[in-house]
């Protein structure tokens, strides 16, 4: 015989199990689902009231998920019922209280008796064998919950555990795509700059702001001591950050070792040993995270929050994928780093060099093999009016016009030879003769080979002509010498035929008189010119006759 109240009571029981059965599989957020089955419940179930509360995995309590007919009081109290009841739910056992006032919990019954709940039903929450809350049921007039009934909440408590399996699932599968957006946002950013601080500042400030913490620290290896070093920071203070070496810290040696370290109460864990410096900075929790380039740990990422958080492992794969995008933008920034730091000091030895080139007074070159100008100094441009832009380049042939002593230049002589060479150049410039002394000296690579040729151009006009005139200066002292010579040897006889003439001209004839006059004044014009040869200073050659010449004294 059928009951028409219970068939009544079967299809609202089917009514309220199709609508949360539809929720479960269309609305993302579990707590919708929490809502609409504490409000379902008390006028389906004849109770007064209904709690859902949900595991909390870092601190193992049942924190509220949703209620419906309690107040704040007494929904806000620490502690839901006494442990045995407490260790029953968790093991997946409905517990049935008729009266609360025997309830062995202190706390539970003047709970109960403030709120006036006479009759509990606690009831396990689950998901695939794990307990992940518990759905309570309160009546205010003592009453006997029936198997039905217990069934029944069963399969309500169980399609919220299906609900707030799937809302966690959901906000995961969210989480990953926004995490994984925040990576190709953050490898953009670290990829798109060689800045080695640039690279290591957009990390420690985008970490935080997507996984929404307080701080981040990166210490990196140092290559030539194997040191952990702080390199960037973000969030924190420079108190914190001075408190002392971290190396010795189980959370560093780990992350160190390339695994992750997840510590959700850093006050209580033995992994951390500054506690004081982290209660004084507002630290709860902490992530630890190797940066690895190639399986090879090159420092850590830590990730500190203010609030006691249980990282997910979403989060940690997030930490993971950002660190090991960081690792390689680090290498090549820190590779970079090097690379221009190698050229600024070749372009400083070079600057270097080249002043010490330029200082050289003497004009120099550089040429290869090719004999094409690869170097030439301020000297060599000045003579010649050119740039160094114009100079390079420039073959030998243009350069070498050899005249003289030498007869082939010398930058041939050493390519072929291997030995250093010398040659002398004459030119015709503007101010006269010049003439140029070419020493050319091998420059050999590692197999022995001139690789380069060095020359040094030196002006030897100035010697030159310091040599002409010391031969001119010696001759002439020669020929004031002969000079001299001459003159007193003439002298001595000269003065001794003059003298004598000069007594004939009263003893002799009329006829004669004019001839000894004649004699008189040949004898004192060569007295004259041997005066002239003896107080000499100098001469001058000219043409005589034909190539006869003959010199004019001075």
């Amino acid at each position: 015989m059928h009951d028409p109240r219970i068939e009544n009571r079967n299809h609202k029981y089917l009514q309220v199990f199709q609508q949360v059965t539809k929720m479960v599989s269309t609305v993302r957020d579990p707590r919708r689902v929490m809502e609409n089955i504490v409000q379902s419940l008390p006028e389906l179930l004849a109770i007064d009231a209904c709690t859902i509360r949900l595991l909390d995995g870092d601190t193992g309590r049942f924190v509220l998920g949703a209620a419906a007919g309690l107040s704040a009081e007494y929904l806000a109290r620490p502690e839901v019922d006494a442990e045995e009841t407490m260790a029953m739910v968790s093991s997946g056992l409905p517990v049935a209280m008729e009266d609360a006032s025997l309830s062995p919990h202190r706390p539970f019954r003047e709970a109960a008796l403030h709120e006036g709940i006479a009759s509990v039903l606690t009831l396990p929450i689950s998901f695939q064998g794990r307990v992940t809350g518990i759905m309570r049921l309160l009546s205010r007039s003592r009453r006997h919950f029936f198997d039905d009934e217990i069934s029944f909440a069963l399969a309500l408590a169980e399609q919220t555990g299906i609900a707030i399996a799937g809302g966690e699932l959901f906000r995961q599968l969210e989480q990953q795509v926004d995490y994984l957006q925040e990576i190709q946002a953050i490898s953009r950013l670290v990829n798109s700059t060689l800045d080695f601080d640039g690279v290591l500042t957009t990390i420690v400030e985008m970490l935080p702001r997507s996984m929404n913490v307080h701080g981040c620290t990166i210490r990196l290896l140092t290559p030539e001591s194997n040191r952990l070093e702080l390199a960037a920071s973000f969030g924190l203070s420079r108190e914190y950050l001075d408190r002392g070496e971290v190396v010795d810290e189980q959370n560093t040696i780990r992350a160190l070792q390339g695994e992750p370290v997840a510590i959700v109460d850093v006050e209580a864990d033995e992994r951390v040993l500054y506690h004081e410096h982290m209660g004084r900075e507002g630290i709860k929790s902490l992530l630890a995270v190797p940066i690895k380039v190639k399986n090879e740990v090159i420092g850590i990422i830590r990730i500190l929050a203010r609030q006691r958080r249980r990282f997910s492992p979403a989060e940690i794969n997030f930490s993971l994928a950002v660190a090991e995008v960081g690792g390689a933008a680090i290498i090549n920034a820190g590779t970079y780093r090097k690379i221009t730091l190698l050229f600024n000091q070749i372009e400083e030895h070079e600057r270097f060099l080249g002043n010490i080139i330029d200082c050289i007074g003497a004009q120099l070159l550089v040429f290869d093999r090719q004999l094409r100008v690869v170097v030439a100094n301020r000297a060599f441009l000045t003579a010649h009016g050119i740039t160094e832009v114009e100079a390079l380049g420039m073959t030998y042939a243009q350069l070498c016009q050899v005249k003289g002593e030498e007869k082939c230049c010398p930058v041939d002589q050493v390519l072929s030879s291997g030995q250093p060479a010398r040659a002398v150049q004459e030119r015709q410039e503007a101010d006269g003769h010049r003439w140029y002394e070419r020493t050319a000296t091998p420059l050999p690579n590692a197999a022995g080979e001139v690789e380069y040729v060095i020359e040094i151009i030196h002006d030897i006009t100035a010697e030159r002509r310091l040599k002409s005139a010391e031969a001119e200066r010696v001759k002439l002292a020669g020929v004031i010498e002969l000079a001299g010579t001459v003159a007193h040897e003439i002298n001595s006889p000269l003065f001794v035929a003059l003298g004598t003439a000069q007594l004939l001209q009263d003893d002799v004839g009329e006829e004669e008189k004019e001839a000894v006059a004649t004699i008189v004044r040949n004898l004192k014009s060569i007295a004259e010119l041997t005066a002239k040869m003896t107080g000499m200073t100098g001469y001058r050659s000219r043409d005589y006759a034909g190539e006869t010449r003959i010199v004019d004294l001075e």
